[in-house]
C-alpha cells in the first residue's frame, strides 16, 4: 500500500532518522527544513494556485492534520510537521505530502 492509501492517525509518534530516511524516496519532491517535510508547488496564475489551495484544504481537514500554508501570486508552500509528537516528523506528515503530490498531480492543467 503506497502512502495516498493510509490515513493519518491521532497521536501518531515521532519517527526516528531511519525511519524519515527510508520514507523520503516515496515524497520525492519533498525536502528536510529542519523538523519539517516542506514542498514548494508552483502554478500559472493566481486562480490555479486557489484551487490547489482548497483542494488541499478538504484533504488537510478530512485527514486532520495541518500543515502550514504560504500562499502566493503563483505558489504555495506547504510544511509539515507533527506537534502532539514534540513537533517532530511522524508517518501523518509523509502521509499528507504524498496526498497533496497526488493532489498536485492531478489538478486541471497540469
Amino acid at each position: 500500500m503506497s502512502l495516498v492509501d493510509h490515513h493519518c492517525v491521532h497521536g501518531a509518534a515521532a519517527l526516528d532518522d531511519a525511519a524519515i530516511q527510508s520514507l523520503l524516496p516515496d515524497v520525492p519532491d519533498w525536502h528536510l527544513t529542519g523538523n519539517r517535510l516542506e514542498r514548494e508547488f508552483v502554478f500559472r496564475d493566481f486562480h490555479e494556485t486557489m484551487e490547489f489551495v482548497n483542494a488541499l484544504a478538504f484533504m488537510i481537514h478530512r485527514e486532520d492534520h495541518h500543515p502550514d500554508l504560504t500562499v502566493g501570486y503563483r505558489r504555495c508552500t506547504a510544511a509539515w510537521t507533527t506537534h502532539s509528537a514534540g513537533n517532530r516528523l511522524s508517518e501523518n506528515d509523509f502521509i499528507c505530502a504524498a496526498k497533496a503530490d497526488a493532489l498536485y498531480a492531478g489538478r486541471a492543467g497540469a
